[in-house]
């Protein structure tokens, strides 16, 4: 007998929220997004502040398991995420098999299946095997990643660059993706984008990790749906379309600060005129501007003074300061994040999956907690087509 409900006779329209848009639709100790103060919490520390100060290692564990890791319960996490970041063979196969013209996100989405279809505990859900699961898969994703960009720049298959067991989650990230070690300034960016991507409440991707977890799936079947829904440009995607938007203004080396600035005044304002969809502003949650932007804008300052790069600001400033007058609309992370990651090397198709690197460790933390107080979400509609007929005679 099918479990399913249908509409209420009786609904009246005004009762639909579309995109669910306000509707509180379960509880999380996870994370706390407040519009009204402008802060975003995890388990219960500010964000800032946990960007500031701890290792991506160090946030994964908080987010997991509710509370900061001591410096023991830190090293066991560190050894344990190191003897599982070398990239399978299996994996590289998968990865090798599919074209290179395709999206990096259909890539790190179908390596994700792999590793699901590889794991010996794929089936167990108990508490213990769900949260190994989560930190291997946590330490596997680098590895798809970084091979992914170089797979790309070598026009097909090549060679991996091996982990390296001395460095942590960021500067090994770094190492597998360029080849070298990264520089201080490097590395403290991108473990900063990484803390402040790994979790954001029921978002579209997380939301969708858990209803896919409250039919009784498996751990990386909700992640490889997350990835699925992370990789529209209404959500994850749009920190690429952030630098797409740089890269049709122009990004000039040799220009300076102020003339980059009033070029990319000049085509917001030409933008909006044309009532273009400018991406990385606004938000759902934020009303007064998304928290971890002033965190995630500092580190992209830091990187352009190590680069060398005023006009990335300039660009930045322009369209900030443009879209701010015009409409009073504030950038979202997107907008910080996608220079910085284009001022490390990494290439802009590659923005999104970075993005999955960090968030698998919210969408975890939601497959846990879903799992440990389960619910089927299973919404109503409210119909709207034809009434009853009858299918013609003949």
């Amino acid at each position: 007998m099918s479990t399913e409900e249908h509409s209420p006779p009786n609904a009246e329209r005004s009762e639909v929220r579309k995109g669910l848009n306000g509707v509180i639709a379960d509880v999380s100790a996870i994370s706390k997004v407040d519009p009204e103060t402008n802060s975003l919490l995890y388990r219960g520390y500010p964000v800032p502040q946990l960007a500031a100060t701890q290792t991506v290692e160090a946030v994964a564990h908080l987010l997991w398991t509710g509370e900061l890791p001591d410096a023991q319960q830190l090293d066991e996490f560190t050894r344990h995420g190191r003897s599982h970041r070398a990239l399978r063979a299996e994996v590289r196969a998968a990865i090798d098999s599919l074209p290179i013209t395709c999206h990096p996100m259909d890539t790190v989405r179908t390596a994700v299946s792999v590793l699901g279809a590889l794991d010996p505990s794929a089936a167990d859900s108990s508490p213990a095997a769900e949260l190994e699961k989560a930190k291997r898969l946590f330490a596997q994703l680098p590895a798809v990643i970084a091979y992914e960009q170089r797979r790309r720049r070598a026009g097909g298959p090549t060679d991996p660059i091996p982990p390296q067991e001395d460095l942590d989650y960021s500067q090994n990230f770094l190492w597998m993706t360029f080849g070298e070690e990264a520089a201080p300034e490097v590395v403290d960016a991108f473990r900063i984008s990484t803390v402040l991507y790994a979790e954001h409440s029921f978002n579209a991707s997380t939301f969708t990790a858990r209803v896919i977890t409250s039919t009784l799936s498996d751990l990386h079947s909700a992640v490889t749906g997350a990835i699925g829904a992370l990789k529209g440009p209404l959500h994850g995607g749009a920190n690429e379309a952030v630098m797409h938007t740089f890269d049709e203004i122009g990004i000039r080396p040799e220009e300076s600060e102020a003339e980059a600035k009033e070029r990319a005044r000049t085509w917001m304002e030409e933008a909006l005129a044309q009532k273009k969809r400018i991406m990385g502003f606004g938000h759902r949650v934020y009303k007064n501007g998304d928290s971890r932007v002033p965190t995630m804008r500092q580190a992209m300052e830091a990187m352009i003074e190590h680069v060398g790069r005023p006009e990335i600001l300039g660009l930045y400033n322009g369209l900030e300061q443009a879209m701010d007058e015009a409409k009073g609309i504030k950038p979202n992370l997107d907008y910080p994040a996608g220079p910085t990651y284009h001022l490390m090397g990494f290439d802009t198709e590659m923005f999104t999956p970075l993005f999955i690197a960090a968030r698998v460790t919210g969408w975890t933390a939601h497959i846990m907690e879903q799992r440990a107080s389960n619910a089927l979400i299973r919404p109503l509609s409210l119909y709207d087509g034809p009434e009853e007929r009858q299918v013609p005679e003949g």
